[in-house]
């Protein structure tokens, strides 16, 4: 509670300071106008392959080279690096957290496909589009007893917990 008496005048200052400044900085501009924000999508799959999976599985997806290079033409250099470079950590470790925690579990791949169809023990099967999916890489964890989970890589083992966990 300390810590907020002081912090609260600190940022009140700080947002009457803002304001003050944004004002004067307002009148003086005239006919500037800002930038449009883009939102950028991730290019579809150059395939239209389906992968089936019927057991207790976690499965990493990745975009094939050809999507890959068009999310290298629409992303900023250092923007991609940074991002290949996180992704690949985060499956790293989701890999070795199920190898050594979990290794009941299979581990699959899913390259140059766009499709995800997950056969569940009630007969309704889930299909996934991977398109839809913003994200160029990521993780899916399935078991035939529950619909598959789209999940946090930088949590695993919380995510695997309690996604396979026995209720």
């Amino acid at each position: 509670m300390k810590q907020w008496a002081h912090i609260l005048p600190v940022c009140l200052m700080a947002g009457l300071i803002s304001c003050a400044d944004s004002n004067g900085k307002d009148s003086q501009q005239t006919g500037s106008a800002k930038p449009a924000v883009v939102q950028k999508v991730k290019p579809p799959a150059s395939f239209q392959d389906t992968l089936t999976i019927d057991k207790r599985s976690a499965i990493f997806y990745i975009p094939d080279s050809l999507q890959l290079e068009r999310i290298k033409v629409i992303t900023e250099p250092g923007v991609f690096e940074s991002a290949q470079h996180e992704y690949y950590f985060q499956m790293r470790n989701a890999r070795i957290v199920l190898h050594s925690n979990w290794p009941e579990v299979k581990i699959i791949e899913a390259r140059q496909l766009r499709f995800l169809r997950f056969k569940r023990v009630n007969g309704r099967d889930t299909l996934i589009d991977l398109n839809t999916k913003n994200d160029p890489y990521g993780l899916f964890l399935f078991t035939p007893g529950k619909a598959p989970r789209l999940t946090d890589m930088t949590n695993i083992e919380t995510e695997l917990y309690f996604y396979f966990k026995k209720t």
